[in-house]
Formats: structure tokens, C-alpha cells, sequence
């Protein structure tokens, strides 16, 4: 889909949305929408999943009152399953297929979730983790949300908030940094209950999307959270965490049926990849883990509720179903426009909830990402018992839940079946492996530009760890950039984040936290930086004072191009990368 595209579907929008707000008997028949993303909490991590420690009293509750998918899968790792989420896509196709590496966005001219709610004349809003880039044109509030409430990267603890706390912290309001009070998880749900009574007035249906953090380490709560499960082997600050998101499963619940929404709102909780801090305790029977492509890396719950909306009684099904299929749901569900050319990977489940079909037709669905560099048969084929693992494992899930044999030579017909299959998909992707989506430099939607190493293209170098050791290599990675207009750009390049103003030869101490503490980081020798940009090379010395170094360069428009700065000695030995650089169009 060109740019164009989405352009014109904005444009619809903006015209739809008039439509539907002359109609508010229309408007007031649709429901709301809440689509709740939990963080590295797996299958097995909920009590009415079997858990035998932890007690998830308000997430059971949900569980008891929805339709719940039993065989539902993301991706392994969160910021493609996010982006499949918003865009109905498979990862591989949308371009957001890791954390990091320079594939964590999506595609620009990729219409959303938000965008297609905003085309309805839905009011939209994002409460929580974003982790589908920090940088324009891939922020929330690029990409279909009127209200973003978020912070960048992966978590708290990631490279671009690298000091940030789950107590007292920081989070971007529509792009501007402000402190927030209390614990996150609590402001996250604080903020969406407030955004969606504040809207009330205005008689639209709204789209509140609260992707929590939680319990995406560091396994930073308040101990009373912790201390029920402080026995018996399990994981006591990963179970805590989890206690504090299912008292903001109530706190919702009760604010929905105090303000009369909750009968008109479909309401549905997934998390976003296989379990993490809790598998060692209890897994669900599955083998794997998050970033694992058997079912405890990617099986994840799916719970629909929606009291007013005719669904079939709550029950379990086990159709095989995917993330991808959300988005096309609600299309459904909330009779929204698709965009015209929209290609999506994923299928209505509405059939299922209605009740109007017993099974849907027979399909094969893919899950595959990357960790850094995209690699064909890192994946898994799903066709309905059938899981193939990496190109050559065979499991029938059926029989063998637990994936403990492998049937690939008692079964060829289905191997060569699923080798096809993926074979016909991987040639129908095009040029993922080297196609890096820029960051646009030299717009005013957003001057200066703050760049950090989680986006140096194929290098993993996302977090407060990777950058307190110097990790990435003695020159770091590029960024990926679009020069949106021409003329004269400052470049501030640094070893430490901006904002605490360290010399760039420094360490760092560690840093205690509220409930935890942030390691130390190494002094480095550094006397002279070089940056390479649009084909040209600079270079510049620096003192033992400088917290950054300058750079002027001139760039001309529409140049679609690299930029990569790194560090070195007196004697011009590279030492690291550049983790963090400011462009300013001056």
C-alpha cells in the first residue's frame, strides 16, 4: 500500500467521522472497545489456568465471563506481536519482526487499529507500552491515537528511558516526557478510566488500548505485593507484579459498571508472548518460552467479553486463531470500514462468537520473528493439531501437548504439506531482510530527534545493560533516516543518556531504585568521535569534560540514507558506538 494510501484513508477518516457524529443514535449503538496487552505473563500464569500458587481473583473473573480462545497465538517476543495486533498482519509482512535492530517499527503506510476506530469516529487512546517506535512517524500519536500516554522502548529499564522507575517515573503525554505518581500499572489504568469519563460528554464510542509493562522485568513492586508468594520456590516478585495488574482488572471492572458502560463494551485481555518469569514453576503442560517457537513461546490466553454484543455463552474454544485475527474482528464486531486495499493476514472470529459457525475453514498460520536479523525457518506452521518447528520438527499437539516427540518421519505428507505452505509465504514477503524503515529527521512534527542505540540497525543493543557495558561493537550500528527537508542539521552525539549530563570518559555507579537498583557502567578513554552520514564522513575531538560532541552537517531532501557515530581513543582505536544522538534541523 503506498503512502498515498493511508493518506487517503486519513482523510476518509477525518469526513467519516463527521458522518457518524451527525447520527449519535448510530454512534451510541457501537460499542466500546478495551484491549488489554499484559507483558511477559504466559499461559500458565493466571489460577484459572491452573496455577497451583498464584491468585488472579479479578483476571478469573474475566476468564469466567468471557469466550475464551484456547489455541490462540502471537509472536514470541512483544513488539511483533503488537504490531501483528494493530495491523492484522503478520509480522514478517508489516516489517515490525523484533524488539529491536532497526525492525521495530511498522510500516508508515500501514493504516492501524486506531486509524480504522478513527475512521468510524471512535475516539482512541493508548495507556502503557507502546514499543512500535519511539520517533516520528511511528509514535502513537502518528499512527491513529488522539490520546497517547506511553514511554519509549521495550520497557522502562530499555535504552531510550535507561534511568526510568515503575515508582514515580517518567511517561511521554502525546510525545512531551512529565513525571508520573505512583506505581505504573496503577497510572496506566488511572489515566484510560479518566480519558474514557472525560470523553463521555462528547457521545462517542471509544477505542482504549492498555498495554501494561507488567510483568516485563525488572520485577520492580511494593513488597506487599510480593510477600503471599515469598514461599514454596515461586517466583515471589514476578507473582506481585501480577497481583498488582489483577487489582487494575477490578479497579476497571467496578469503573465500567459505575458508570454504565460495561454492558456496551467489549472487553478483551491477551498477553503478548509465552511466559517468562513464572515458567520455571509452572508452564501449562507446555515446553518452551517466551522467544521460543513451540507453544510455551507463543500460545497465548484470548478472552472476549461483551455482554450486550450477543455472543455465545462463555465457553472455551479451541479453534485454532492467531493475533492477526483481532483487528478484523472488530471490524466486524463495530461495523468499521477496512481500508480499501487492506491485505490482512489474520480472519473474523465473529462468526465463532455469534455463534453462526461451529468451526472455521481449515487454515495454516505462521509465527515468526526475529531477534535481530531475520531468518528463513525461524518459525513454526500451525495447521490444526500440527505444529512444524523450525522446518523439520513435526508435533501433533493433539496427542503430544507438551511437544515431547517429534513425528517429522512418521508423517512426510504433512512436513512437505507445511514446508509448501511456508515456502509460498516466505517468497510472497519480498525484501524484509534488508529493507530498514527510516526515522524522519528535519520535519516539524518532531525537532530535535532523539535516537538511541535500541534502533541501530542488526544490533541488539537495547537496554540500561547493553549500554553500561558498552556492548555492540567497537562502532555500534546505523540508524536508518529519511531527510524530510534540506539544509543545516546539529548532531549531539553521546555515551550516556542526555538528560544526566555525563562526561563521556565516565562510569556510572549503580543507582538505587524504589524497589530495585540499576547497574554501574564503565569509564571509557574516549578523545575523538566519528559519524558517518549520507555517504560523508566527520570527525571531531572531544575534552574529558564533554558530556556530548557536535557535529553541523548539511543534507540534502529526500536522501534516504544511514547515520552511524562512534567513539575512540587518542591513538584513534574505535571503542563504542554512539548509544545516544540528538539531530536538530537548525
Amino acid at each position: 500500500m503506498p503512502a498515498a494510501t493511508r493518506r487517503g484513508f486519513l482523510r476518509l477518516a477525518a469526513s467519516a467521522s463527521l458522518a457518524f457524529g451527525a447520527t449519535p443514535a448510530r454512534a451510541a449503538a457501537r460499542p466500546n472497545v478495551i484491549v488489554i496487552l499484559t507483558d511477559d505473563q504466559g499461559y500458565g500464569d493466571f489460577s484459572c489456568l491452573g496455577n497451583p500458587g498464584l491468585k488472579t481473583p479479578n483476571l478469573d473473573k474475566l476468564e469466567s465471563e468471557s469466550v475464551r480462545f484456547t489455541d490462540f497465538h502471537a509472536a514470541p517476543m512483544c513488539t511483533p506481536t503488537r504490531g501483528q495486533l494493530l495491523s492484522g498482519q503478520d509480522a514478517c509482512r508489516n516489517r515490525a519482526t523484533s524488539v529491536t535492530g532497526g525492525r521495530a517499527v511498522l510500516k508508515r503506510d500501514l493504516p492501524t487499529m486506531a486509524d480504522v476506530f478513527a475512521a468510524g469516529g471512535y475516539r482512541t487512546g493508548l495507556f502503557g507500552k507502546w514499543h512500535l517506535g519511539d520517533n516520528y512517524p511511528y509514535r502513537p500519536m502518528d499512527r491513529g491515537f488522539e490520546r497517547a500516554v506511553y514511554f519509549r522502548g521495550y520497557g522502562l529499564s530499555s535504552a531510550p528511558e535507561f534511568d526510568n522507575d515503575y515508582y514515580n517515573g517518567r511517561y511521554r503525554d502525546q510525545g512531551v516526557s512529565k513525571p508520573f505518581q505512583g506505581y505504573c500499572t496503577d497510572f496506566w489504568f488511572s489515566q484510560a478510566m479518566a480519558w474514557m469519563r472525560a470523553g463521555a460528554p462528547e457521545k462517542r464510542p471509544f477505542f482504549a488500548y492498555i498495554p501494561t509493562n507488567a510483568p516485563h522485568g525488572p520485577l520492580w513492586v511494593d513488597p506487599k505485593y510480593a510477600a503471599p508468594y515469598e514461599k514454596d520456590g515461586m517466583p515471589a516478585k514476578f507473582f506481585g507484579m501480577i497481583a498488582n495488574l489483577d487489582e487494575n482488572i477490578g479497579r476497571l471492572d467496578a469503573f465500567l459498571k459505575e458508570t454504565g458502560l460495561r454492558e456496551n463494551t467489549i472487553v478483551i485481555l491477551m498477553t503478548d508472548n509465552g511466559g517468562t518469569g513464572g515458567v520455571n514453576y509452572y508452564n501449562a503442560g507446555m515446553r518452551g518460552r517466551k522467544t521460543a517457537f513451540y507453544e510455551g513461546g507463543h500460545r497465548v490466553p484470548c478472552w472476549v467479553s461483551w455482554p450486550a454484543g450477543n455472543l455465545t455463552a462463555a465457553k472455551d474454544i479451541d479453534t485454532p486463531a492467531q493475533i492477526q485475527d483481532v483487528l478484523p474482528t472488530l471490524i466486524d464486531f463495530c461495523a468499521l470500514t477496512a481500508p480499501s486495499n487492506a491485505r490482512f493476514d489474520g480472519r473474523s472470529l465473529a462468526p465463532l462468537l455469534r455463534r453462526k459457525a461451529e468451526a472455521l475453514p481449515d487454515r495454516m498460520m505462521v509465527v515468526q520473528y526475529s531477534q535481530a536479523k531475520l531468518v528463513k525457518w525461524e518459525c513454526c506452521v500451525i495447521s490444526n493439531k500440527w505444529r512444524l518447528v523450525q522446518g523439520n520438527e513435526l508435533y501433533d499437539v493433539a496427542k503430544d501437548p507438551g511437544q515431547t516427540k517429534d513425528v517429522a518421519a512418521a508423517n512426510p505428507a504433512v512436513v512437505k504439506r507445511l514446508r509448501d505452505y511456508y515456502e509460498q509465504w516466505w517468497q510472497g514477503l519480498g525484501d524484509v531482510m534488508n529493507d530498514f524503515l527510516p526515522i524522519s529527521i528535519g520535519t516539524p512534527a518532531e525537532n530535535p530527534v532523539e535516537l538511541s542505540s535500541s534502533d541501530w540497525c542488526d544490533v541488539y543493543c537495547d537496554n540500561q545493560k547493553n549500554v553500561s557495558d558498552a556492548d555492540g561493537g567497537p562502532r555500534g550500528g546505523p540508524w536508518s533516516i529519511l531527510v524530510e527537508s534540506a539544509g543545516e542539521y546539529e548532531i549531539a552525539l553521546a555515551r550516556w543518556p542526555p538528560w544526566l549530563h555525563l562526561p563521556l570518559t565516565a562510569g556510572r555507579q549503580p543507582q538505587k531504585m524504589t524497589y530495585g537498583s540499576i547497574p554501574g557502567g564503565k569509564a571509557l578513554p574516549i578523545a575523538a568521535v566519528k559519524l558517518s552520514i549520507a555517504g560523508r564522513e566527520y570527525a571531531a575531538k572531544t575534552g574529558p569534560g564533554d558530556t556530548q560532541a557536535l557535529l553541523r552537517v548539511k543534507l540534502e531532501r529526500g536522501a534516504r540514507t544511514t547515520m552511524q557515530a562512534w567513539f575512540q581513543d587518542q591513538n584513534g582505536t574505535d571503542l563504542c558506538g554512539a548509544f545516544y544522538a540528538t539531530v536538530r534541523k537548525v
